[in-house]
């Protein structure tokens, strides 16, 4: 079967497989030389030495020459799928935007047929941002960890993500190379002078002991990421970012645990003085609930949390997670199969070590969804909640972080967990504002609201606290959804030989929707068309573009900024609705 141009296949809300099709007029024949060139797509000019690579059956390549050109024999007539590669300079991206999955975009499906002309392909310069360190005491600056941060775009919303990691070399320099266009920033990890060869705190010495060692630093000199400098990296161009970092004492944080029964936490007890080693993580966070990239442990001889910080104002947050005492309990704190306890402890450090802080231990706080349904559509067929299953299959619910920094380096979202019939739970999510996101799994249903208490969770995020009440969220689902068909118009619905063009396509709601409706390709080797379910009836937006785009489509002022407006289409409960797309330069 022909290959799909796809720029993120699991995020495609297209046709099922058994509706793509190998185009009619797929030509036959002996095999034949493809020819063709390779541009810098920012200067025009040939690329020389560039890979270009037959994948599949007829996996064979070539280099170009001088002048940017290629040649490859003895190709079999019919569909292949075409990579190019060379260092220093990337493909086209995907449309969506994965940090992993930056430096290799879709490959070309190109219909390799007689007569066919010559292909064209470009290539993107990268850019880099380097640097040098120097550190207060005049020491080369070697081995400092220094982290990348990139703006993207995920599930329509500006958020940052972490990109890269690297360490300064003996000198003190770093250098992040091959990276795209788009905004950055760069921070250093806190580095003690020393690493301790056994645990930070020696036991009875808690109170003494205080080391020297860098903090964290946001470029140029910032201590918070919103004071940071957005570095901007044009097409191909390189900027230079570098720090310094001041000498500083970090002072030891001590603090003890204590369960819910009142006793305390240790290594081998669990929540009901029961024998079982519990998993056990310790954060720091900033004043305003944060999370910093400084290391705090617990401690299993002396029974103590522990880590080592610079003055400021910190919270040390301790989380847990214990076998249930008993098979199948939930609530409160369970998830899969075992208990979350968590606690806080806000303090200061000012020039001296902390100690005698003291952290209650408690079951997470588990933050509940009821889920409910409007029925007004004639339902022929059974769905899973109709037959008495509950709501709770019918989606699933994500949060992710709201545009913050993540520290961690993780980007993953928590899903919240089936709690009964018509009831999630969302526990372990961390604190900080989260973007409660939904997915619909049986498209005969569709989303009508989202809120929490007076939020609109389709417009704002929700805020947790550590020391926040969970706010009771209310999901109301419709069944009256809308179809809506998308539709080449005939002057691009014929595939031709050669690299097969496709365009990006996006539905937007012009209405607050917590559903997440992914961008989408259409071409003609699949039919030209793309047929979608389970929308929420209302008025739509849809914006064609001729290249992979990232959209931030949750942004009123970038869909403004677009050089076209899109194409608006009212869709009515439970109908279908067909439009022909205005495909750019059309």
């Amino acid at each position: 079967m022909f290959a799909l141009l796809l720029p993120a296949p699991a995020l495609v809300v297209a046709q099922d497989s058994d509706s793509q099709s190998v185009p009619a007029n797929v030509p036959s024949g002996p095999p034949m030389t493809v020819r063709g060139v390779v541009t810098n797509s920012a200067t025009g000019e040939p690329l020389a030495r560039v890979l270009v690579r037959i994948e599949g059956d007829a996996d064979a390549g070539v280099l170009t020459n001088g002048d940017g050109q290629f040649a490859i024999p003895h190709v079999p007539v019919g569909p292949q799928t075409i990579r190019l590669l060379k260092p220093g300079y990337r493909d086209r991206p995907y449309a969506t935007e994965e940090v992993d999955a930056q430096s290799d975009g879709p490959a070309h499906n190109v219909l390799v047929a007689p007569k066919m002309q010559d292909l064209g392909f470009m290539l993107t310069p990268t850019g880099a941002i380097h640097g040098h360190i120097e550190l207060s005491t005049g020491d080369p600056a070697g081995s400092i960890p220094v982290v990348l941060v990139k703006q993207v775009v995920r599930s329509g919303r500006a958020v940052w993500a972490q990109a890269a990691t690297t360490r300064t070399n003996g000198d003190g320099a770093y250098r992040f190379p091959g990276l795209p266009d788009g905004v950055y920033a760069i921070y250093t990890e806190p580095v003690l002078e020393s690493e301790p060869a056994v645990t930070v705190v020696a036991p009875g010495s808690a109170g003494n002991v205080a080391r020297n060692g860098y903090p964290i630093v946001f470029y140029p000199a910032a201590r918070e990421f919103s004071s940071a400098m957005r570095i901007r990296l044009p097409i191909g161009e390189q900027a230079q970012a570098d720090l310094s970092l001041t000498l500083e004492a970090f002072h030891t944080v001590t603090a003890t645990a204590a369960l819910p029964n009142g006793r305390q936490f240790a290594a081998g007890l669990g929540a009901e003085g029961r024998s079982e080693q519990p998993t056990v993580t310790v954060s720091v966070l900033d004043a305003g609930g944060h999370r910093l990239p400084y290391t705090g442990q617990f401690d299993a001889v002396t029974g103590t949390v522990q880590a080592d910080l610079p003055d400021g104002i910190y919270t040390l947050q301790v989380g847990a997670t214990l076998n249930q005492p008993a098979a199948g309990s939930t609530g409160a704190g369970a998830k899969d199969g075992k208990i979350l306890l968590s606690g806080i402890a806000e303090f200061s450090v000012d020039g001296h070590a902390v100690t005698g802080l003291h952290i209650p231990l408690a079951p997470t706080p588990s933050w509940p969804i009821q889920l409910r349904a409007v029925h007004t559509a004639p339902r022929p067929v059974q769905s899973n909640a109709a037959s008495g299953q509950g709501l709770q299959n019918v989606v699933t619910v994500s949060a992710t972080a709201a545009g913050e920094i993540p520290m961690s380096g993780s980007s993953e979202s928590t899903i919240a967990e089936a709690a009964g019939p018509d009831q999630l739970d969302l526990i372990g999510a961390g604190f900080g504002p989260l973007w409660i996101n939904v997915l619909i799994n049986d498209r005969s249903y569709c989303v009508d609201s989202f809120t929490a208490g007076g939020i609109n969770l389709a417009r704002d995020p929700l805020t947790i606290s550590p020391t926040a009440t969970p706010i009771p969220m209310e999901l109301t689902l419709r069944d009256d959804c809308a179809q809506l068909t998308l539709q080449l118009p005939p002057s691009l619905s014929s595939f031709i030989p050669g690299d097969e063009p496709f365009y990006t396509v996006y539905v937007v709601p012009d209405f607050d929707s917590p559903a997440d409706l992914p961008p989408m390709t259409i071409h003609a080797s699949s039919g030209g068309n793309l047929t979608l379910g389970g929308l929420t009836p209302g008025r739509y937006h849809v914006y064609v573009f001729d290249v992979p785009m990232r959209l931030e489509y949750r942004n009123s002022s970038a869909l403004a900024s677009l050089p076209t407006q899109g194409q608006s289409v009212t869709l009515s409960p439970g109908a279908t609705s067909n439009l022909i797309l205005e495909a750019p330069g059309q």
